[in-house]
C-alpha cells in the first residue's frame, strides 16, 4: 500500500514544530507584521554585544577613518599605523591614478547611469578589460561593479544542476554562495590537499555533466597560496574546468606581482577562469573575469551580476587601469612590499606568534585562537597606535580566531618591528590574565 501525500495540516503544523525548534513564534492570522528583534542572526549579534560588555570588549569593526588609509590612518583623532587595508602596492593614494580617475568623471561623468546593456559602454570599459585580458594572456575579460558578485554571478551562470563544483576548504564566501546558487553538487576539500582532491574526482567526476575545480591564487585568510601545478594537472586527467580566484594575488604574487601564474610558472591559459578584484592593488572597486572569448561573451549574455547591475563607474575604471600599469612598469613595489612581508614574517616568529602558512606576499594572520581574544587583543594594540582587524567564527573555524595583518609597499621598518613587538607584548600580558581561557560566570546564564 502506498503512503498518502502529507494533508495541507501536516504540512503547516511540520513548518511550525520546525520555527519552534530555531526559537521562533509563527505570526498569527490578522496579528500584522513584527521587526526583525526575532531574526536568529540578530539575537545571536546581541548576545555577543553582552558578552562583550560583560568582559570588557567594545567591538572592533565600523571603525570610523580620517582620510586616505595606507600606511598610516587617522582614527579618533590619532595617527596611528595601519594593518587593516589592501593597499598592497601603495596606489590607492598615487596622484597618476586619482589624474586618471578625475579626467574620466570630466568626460563621462561621475555614474554611467545604468547597466552596459541597456546604457551603453564607455572606452574606459573595453580599456581596462583589454588590459586584464593581455595580463592573463586571455582572449578577452569583463567587469563587474562587485568583486563577491563577480564570483557569485560566474560560477552560478557556469554551473548548473548535473554538474561538479569541488573547492578549497578556505575559499571565500563569494565562492560558497556562487556555488549555493548555481545548483551544482558539492565537494569541498582540505586547504590545498591535493591527494584529497585526486580521490574526490576519483569517485565523483564520472558521475556529473561538467566539473569546476575552483581554488585561490593567495588565501586571504591564511596568506598562503595553492599548488596551481599540481591543480593544473589533474583538471586536465579528469577533464575539469580550473578558475582561480586571484582578488589577493595580484600585486602580492609573483616577482612582479602578476599573481598565482607567474609565481608558479604555469602558462596563463591552463586556468580557464581567471577572477579578480579592482579593489585591492588596483586601487578601485569591482571585479573581473578573465578567460576565453566564448567564457566571456556568455557572461556578458547572462551573468546576473552583469546584465542586471549598474556598469563600473568610469573614473573607478579609469583609476584601475591606470594603477595595473604602473604596477606593470614599477615591479619595486611589489619588492618592498614582499620584502616587508617577509620581514614581518621573521619577526613575528622570532617573537613567538604563531602565523601559520602564510609567505612573503601580504597576508600575515596572527594565529589567537579564542575570538574574544582576538578583538580585545585588538583594542589593546589600537589603544598604542596600531590598527589590526581581528577575524573570528564564523569567517573562520571555531578557535581559529586571528589577527590579520595586511602588509604594504608603503610600511616602514621600524613600523614593522614596532607593530610585532607590541603583539606579542600584549597578547603574552592578555594570556598572562587569562583572557579568553575561562567562560566568566555571568555568561553562563546568557
Amino acid at each position: 500500500m502506498t503512503e498518502s501525500a502529507p494533508s495541507k495540516a501536516d504540512l503547516v503544523a511540520a513548518a511550525r514544530a520546525a520555527a519552534q525548534r530555531r526559537g521562533l513564534r509563527p505570526v498569527a492570522a490578522g496579528e500584522g507584521a513584527r521587526g526583525f528583534e526575532g531574526h536568529p542572526d540578530w539575537r545571536d549579534s546581541q548576545r555577543m554585544k553582552q558578552v562583550g560588555a560583560l568582559i570588557g570588549v567594545a567591538s572592533p569593526f565600523f571603525r570610523l577613518h580620517g582620510g586616505h588609509a595606507g600606511a598610516m590612518t587617522r582614527i579618533g583623532g590619532r595617527e596611528v599605523v595601519n594593518f587593516a587595508s589592501y593597499d598592497y602596492c601603495g596606489l590607492n593614494a598615487d596622484p597618476r591614478v586619482a589624474e586618471a580617475a578625475k579626467a574620466a568623471i570630466d568626460l563621462y561623468g561621475v555614474s554611467p547611469s545604468g547597466s552596459r546593456l541597456v546604457a551603453g559602454c564607455r572606452p574606459v570599459h573595453d580599456a581596462l578589460e583589454e588590459a586584464l585580458a593581455r595580463h592573463y594572456e586571455a582572449e578577452a575579460a569583463l567587469c563587474f561593479v562587485s568583486g563577491h558578485s563577480t564570483n557569485v554571478s560566474t560560477i552560478a551562470q557556469v554551473m548548473g544542476e548535473g554538474d561538479l563544483i569541488l573547492h578549497d576548504a578556505l575559499c571565500h564566501n563569494s565562492i560558497l554562495v556562487g556555488v549555493k546558487l548555481s545548483g551544482a553538487a558539492r565537494r569541498s576539500f582540505p586547504h590545498n590537499d591535493m591527494a584529497a582532491l585526486e580521490t574526490l574526482l576519483a569517485e565523483n567526476r564520472g558521475l556529473y555533466r561538467n566539473a569546476l575545480i575552483v581554488t585561490e591564487g593567495l588565501f586571504s585568510m591564511d596568506g598562503d597560496v595553492p599548488p596551481l601545478a599540481a591543480l593544473v594537472a589533474l583538471k586536465r586527467r579528469f577533464g575539469c574546468w580550473l578558475m582561480v580566484d586571484e582578488a589577493h594575488a595580484l600585486g602580492c604574487v609573483g616577482s612582479r606581482g602578476r599573481g598565482s601564474f607567474e609565481a608558479t610558472g604555469i602558462t596563463p591559459g591552463d586556468v580557464d577562469i581567471w577572477m579578480g578584484t579592482l579593489s585591492k592593488t588596483l586601487a578601485a572597486t569591482g571585479g573581473y573575469i578573465a578567460g576565453s572569448s566564448v567564457l566571456i561573451e556568455l557572461l556578458r549574455g547572462y551573468a546576473a551580476g552583469f546584465v542586471y547591475s549598474v556598469a563600473l563607474a568610469p573614473a573607478l575604471a579609469a583609476a584601475a587601469e591606470r594603477a595595473l600599469q604602473l604596477l606593470a612598469a614599477e615591479s619595486e613595489r611589489v619588492a618592498r612590499l614582499q620584502a616587508n612581508a617577509a620581514a614581518f614574517l621573521a619577526a613575528a616568529r622570532a617573537a613567538g606568534l604563531e602565523t601559520g602558512a602564510a609567505g612573503p606576499y601580504g597576508i600575515v594572520p596572527v594565529l589567537v585562537g579564542d575570538s574574544l581574544l582576538a578583538a580585545k587583543l585588538s583594542e589593546r594594540l589600537l589603544a598604542r597606535d596600531i590598527n589590526v582587524m581581528p577575524v573570528m567564527f564564523p569567517a573562520v573555524p571555531m578557535q581559529g580566531a586571528r589577527l590579520r595583518f595586511f602588509l604594504s609597499a608603503l610600511h616602514k621598518a621600524a613600523q614593522i618591528e614596532m607593530a610585532v613587538a607590541v603583539t606579542a607584548e600584549e597578547l603574552d600580558g592578555l594570556r598572562r590574565d587569562g583572557f579568553g581561557s575561562t567562560i566568566p560566570p555571568a555568561l553562563l546564564d546568557l
